[in-house]
């Protein structure tokens, strides 16, 4: 079967090797019409060890771009939470999974130059990928966005064009300079691809625990790419018969922009309004009006799962708590610990009593909550304590 761009919101299809960035109709984004197969546990061990090992569940095979992505650790945190740490990546964040698809297509289709934009990380990706590639890369990003990302972006090569504004603002500047001929739109949002690369975490997940996923993955949103991506490895690998029961799906805003959390709670389908912008530590979720916004609150709903915000005081002391176990990871990664550190197992999240004896492995028989974390630490440093002077959200 061929693999065709479709609209979720009206049905319009469009070849793939189209530039076509949205539909043309409702200018939304892209699903892909593609159908994995099965993917075969027991012949894993002996495949490449990266996200490429999953072939028969990935759009695009024999890949050439490549920095050997994936294959992350998943260690403990307690004796029921565990973290899977995706900063562990070759641009230190797990925009890599979908980045590495992005490139790798973009490569394939040759077009005269790469656009994206991010808040940071997904263009430090993009622009390593497209380094590999061999691909001119434009990134677009807020003009508040953290020197040392900005720094990574021109060290691969892309140029970069910061935005007076918030992270809307640099969405549409971007999305303006896509519709120009010849140009292919690297868009983590916008195109589906990048959903199939961040599945990856999910079918590693499911490696790693033998054939099963914990009872709760839990996962930062903005624009809802990891939850979106989460949500169709489930899909798939319940739709094989891979997995006995469907984790619920907790996503997490942070309180300052959380209009999707917001209309959860409201038992709304979609948003109602964008979200006011406002400065938070957490500023790679701090989208105020998602596209994909209502398939990540369906998503949300069919998992059985929920939505919970972080304060920016929690997301300091989460950020602390984890540099306090040995790993150091930025202020956006530390949401989703941010929001289950309290709870479970007698938990108060901060001294050393209750932290799983595990230094060896995961115990696989224990585990029910799965948290990643994204980015590490060295991309925006130490959040700045409450009332500090110059606080921002970088």
């Amino acid at each position: 079967m061929t693999t065709m761009y479709v609209c979720p919101a009206d049905g319009t299809r469009s070849p793939v090797e189209s530039l076509a960035w949205c539909c043309p109709v409702c200018r939304g984004p892209w699903d892909l019409d593609f159908e994995a197969s099965p993917v075969p546990l027991k012949s894993l061990s002996s495949r490449v060890g990266s996200l490429w090992r999953y072939e028969e569940a990935l759009p695009l095979a024999a890949p050439v771009t490549t920095l050997g992505e994936g294959r992350t650790p998943l260690v403990p945190l307690t004796t029921s939470v565990s973290a899977k740490l995706d900063f562990l990546m070759p641009t230190l964040s797990f925009k890599d999974r979908g980045a590495v698809m992005l490139a790798e297509l973009a490569r394939r289709l040759g077009p005269e130059r790469v656009i994206a934009d991010s808040s940071g990380n997904a263009g430090t990706a993009i622009a390593a990928y497209c380094a590999r590639a061999g691909l001119p890369c434009t990134v677009y990003v807020p003009e508040t966005t953290s020197p040392k990302k900005t720094e990574q972006i021109r060290a691969h090569g892309a140029r970069l064009e910061r935005v007076p504004g918030d992270r809307e603002a640099t969405a549409r500047a971007a999305r303006a300079a896509a519709d120009e001929p010849g140009t292919f739109y690297a868009s983590h949002v916008h195109n589906p691809y990048f959903l199939h690369g961040t599945k990856t975490y999910v079918y590693e997940l499911w490696e790693d625990l033998g054939g099963r996923l914990p009872e709760t993955i839990v996962v930062p949103v903005g624009n809802g790419t990891l939850l979106l991506g989460a949500a169709l490895a489930i899909a798939e690998l319940s739709a094989h018969g891979l997995i006995d029961e469907r984790p619920a799906l907790i996503a997490v805003q942070a309180e300052a922009v959380s209009p999707l959390a917001t209309a959860f709670r409201a038992g709304a389908e979609e948003l109602r309004a964008p979200a006011e912008s406002a400065p938070t530590l957490a500023e790679g979720i701090a989208i105020p009006n998602p596209p994909r916004a209502r398939q990540i609150l369906r998503a949300v709903r069919a998992s059985g799962g929920t939505f919970r915000t972080v304060t920016e005081d929690q997301l300091r002391a989460a950020q602390l708590d984890l540099a306090s176990r040995g790993l150091f990871v930025e202020s956006t990664a530390v949401a989703c610990w941010a929001a289950v550190r309290e709870e479970g197992d007698g938990t108060d999240g901060a001294s050393g009593t209750d932290r799983a004896d595990g230094a060896h492995g995961t115990d696989r028989a224990g585990l029910s909550v799965v948290v990643p974390l994204c980015g590490a630490g060295a991309k925006t440093g130490l959040a700045p304590a409450a009332g500090a002077a110059g606080q921002s959200a970088q």
